[in-house]
């Protein structure tokens, strides 16, 4: 199976397949958009408070059915990014914070781990979510919770046509392949030949979508309901109360402050 393949299976499968444990999608958008908020308000000098953060991934992904090591090593890709963002703090900022021994750590080593912390926890928390709701939940339930209709509508069918070029770029890589003779490289001059090929395909493709939606009665927006509860059950609002509880006490209360303290 090739790279292309690979990356449409899993992007069909993050737009529709959900993970049976999980909650509302309504509860887990709001729970997500909460510790978003209050993860991103903690002062990056405060490091001990920002790692009790870590718990909502790795206890979210537990209940939901998720390995949590493989939210893990997906969210690692952003690591140089979030580097780059926080690589001049430990030279600008050579405030002494504490000592380890003889080694005494600067406020800019601080922030700057704080941000790769952040970072990590942040995305790891996006990524359960269309892990556990998947991206087309996900669309139904801002629609439910008061995102306006042609929105949501774009997001759907801007991440099904990306199947759509995706599947089109694996039919022209076959046919590439099948008449290359053995060859891994292409001419330059052929690769505009190849562009345009795979533009018009895809129009064609997209264009007999439309007209099939059109002849199942589409009428500019997509049913409201489909796909989500009309109404929370006792486990979603377990799921709301209980986090909503918790991350609001780590945020307010510094955690390791307190029993270091003790």
């Amino acid at each position: 199976m090739s790279k292309l393949e690979k990356a449409y299976l899993q992007l069909t499968s993050a737009a529709y397949n959900t993970m049976p444990g999980a909650p509302d999608s309504r509860v887990c958008i709001l729970v997500t958009v909460l510790y978003l908020c209050l993860l991103l308000s903690v002062p990056l000098d405060h490091l001990s408070q920002i790692i009790w953060f870590a718990l909502y991934p790795v206890i979210t992904s537990a209940i939901i059915g998720i390995r949590y090591s493989k939210i893990f090593i997906a969210s690692l890709f952003i690591i140089p990014l979030l580097a780059l963002i926080g690589i001049f703090n430990p030279i600008f900022d050579t405030r002494p914070l504490f000592r380890i021994g003889n080694i005494v750590i600067s406020n800019g080593w601080v922030t700057f781990t704080s941000i790769i912390f952040r970072g990590l926890f942040a995305l790891q928390s996006v990524l359960i979510l269309i892990r556990a709701v998947s991206f087309e939940g996900l669309c139904r339930g801002l629609r439910r919770l008061g995102i306006p209709a042609f929105l949501t509508d774009q997001l759907l069918f801007v991440f099904r046509y990306i199947s759509v070029l995706l599947m089109e770029t694996i039919t022209v890589r076959r046919a590439i392949d099948s008449r290359g003779y053995g060859k891994k490289h292409l001419p330059i001059r052929l690769w505009g030949r190849i562009v345009g090929q795979l533009f018009i395909r895809t129009l064609d493709r997209a264009d007999k979508i439309h007209q099939a939606m059109l002849a199942r009665g589409f009428s500019g927006t997509l049913p409201e309901g489909y796909g989500v509860r009309s109404k929370l059950n006792s486990s979603d609002l377990i799921f709301l109360i209980g986090w909503s509880g918790a991350l609001i006490l780590m945020r307010v209360y510094n955690i390791s402050a307190l029993l270091f303290h003790n």
